[in-house]
């Protein structure tokens, strides 16, 4: 079941627009066939259980996968064959599970490692030095000895100083305590007050309908339902995330990776 897509959403004004995307790894159809626009100034999340293609979808757009048909058009151009370090600096940066630090390397080194690839705009080191007010006085420390929520934190850092247009954040709250994840959504507000969009992939529906404009829910690769937060309901979004022969079962009951 689909809901009627945002009628706001215009076509002309899409950041980014995917177009019959279909990821396969090897014979397994991991994405298939999924559409979807983000606008300017707006978080999109992309909801499912896990197994359900989110993380394909972002990295497919990241570059880091191949898609095996459809389009990925960004700012009127065609990415979709395009290398992963030039969809950085045409402004797409990703935030990826497990957060893919350099361990070895100091906090600012990893910021560093960013800010190679850097845009024009509001962010830089000692911008991010700002967002996390913990960072300056340990960032000559090794990443590989902060807890997960810190390690979180300059992944989102690594990908800000980067200057994205569009920010994709994989599972931010994956693995991390209640007050960890309340932190570092809390700061969602202020980075799309700086222009960047965000395409939020999320496990956790409860966070993603509290910080999303739309939702767009994957399940088995396929689109199962789109809409706002506003306008779906509790029970078309529990369908949509785990099918309709597993209705009876609570959002809450669902845990893991995405």
């Amino acid at each position: 079941m689909c809901a009627a897509a945002d009628p706001s959403i215009n076509s002309n004004g899409a950041l980014i627009e995917v177009s019959g995307l279909s990821v396969y790894h090897g014979q397994l159809c991991a994405v298939d066939d999924v559409s979807f626009k983000v606008e300017r100034g707006e978080v999109l999340a992309m909801i499912g259980a896990n197994g359900a293609g989110k993380s394909t979808l972002l990295r497919t757009i990241a570059g880091l996968h191949q898609a095996t048909s459809g389009s990925i058009v960004f700012n009127d151009q065609d990415v979709s064959k395009m290398a992963p370090h030039r969809r950085v600096t045409l402004g797409i940066s990703l935030v990826p599970e497990g957060r893919r630090l350099f361990t070895s390397m100091t906090l600012e080194e990893n910021l560093l490692v960013g800010a190679h690839y850097a845009n024009k705009g509001p962010f830089n080191i000692a911008k991010i030095y700002e967002l996390f007010d913990w960072m300056h006085d340990r960032r000559r420390q090794r990443v590989g000895q902060f807890s997960g929520g810190e390690q979180q934190a300059v992944a989102i850092g690594r990908a800000l100083v980067t200057n994205p247009q569009l920010l994709l954040l994989d599972e931010l709250s994956l693995g991390l305590a209640p007050i960890i994840i309340e932190r570092i959504y809390a700061l969602i507000p202020e980075i799309i007050a700086q222009g960047v969009s965000v395409l939020l992939v999320e496990q956790d529906v409860t966070q993603a309908l509290n910080f999303a404009n739309r939702v767009h829910c994957l399940l088995e690769g396929r689109t199962s339902l789109v809409g706002t937060p506003a306008e779906l309901s509790s029970e078309e979004i529990e369908r949509a995330y785990f099918g309709s022969h597993l209705s009876g079962y609570s959002q809450s009951s669902h845990g893991g990776a995405g």
